[in-house]
């Protein structure tokens, strides 16, 4: 934090400079889709999947959904986020209880099911954590 000219302590973070974390989860949706479109093969055997033109065409529509959410969201004005907030929690949400689903019935590869509902559960999580305060202070 920068310093106060007066006194040399730190001065308190204006609302533009204190971290955001949804502006994070949008630059990661963003990092996550470009990989998702660039180069679907390494992405899902990061994720301990095994690749084929039609795992990697899934992936590369779940990299076009990704990088369209994080960029719908970056590009609004702060007003307009709130919009892009919500959809993002849909999705995050519906992907998170899909993957719930699987790690019931055991019909896909744990890795990839525990690893992916976790970044989707975190996202969900987050997200509704904003809300929920957002509701707080409203």
């Amino acid at each position: 934090m920068p310093a106060t000219p007066d006194t040399g302590e730190a001065a308190p973070m204006s609302d533009r400079q204190k971290p955001d974390a949804l502006v994070a989860l949008a630059a990661g949706r963003i990092l996550l889709g470009v990989c998702a479109l660039a180069a679907p093969g390494p992405l899902v055997r990061g994720f301990g999947l095994s690749s084929s033109p039609t795992v990697a065409y899934l992936t590369r529509i779940y990299g076009a959904r990704a990088l369209a959410l994080g960029v719908g969201y970056l590009g609004e004005p702060a007003e307009g986020r709130r919009r892009w907030h919500r959809i993002g929690l849909a999705v995050d949400t519906s992907d998170t209880l899909t993957a719930l689903g699987h790690l019931v019935r055991r019909d896909a590869p744990l890795r990839a099911v525990v690893a992916l509902g976790a970044l989707t559960g975190g996202y969900a999580a987050v997200g509704a954590f904003r809300l929920l305060r957002e509701r707080g202070e409203g």
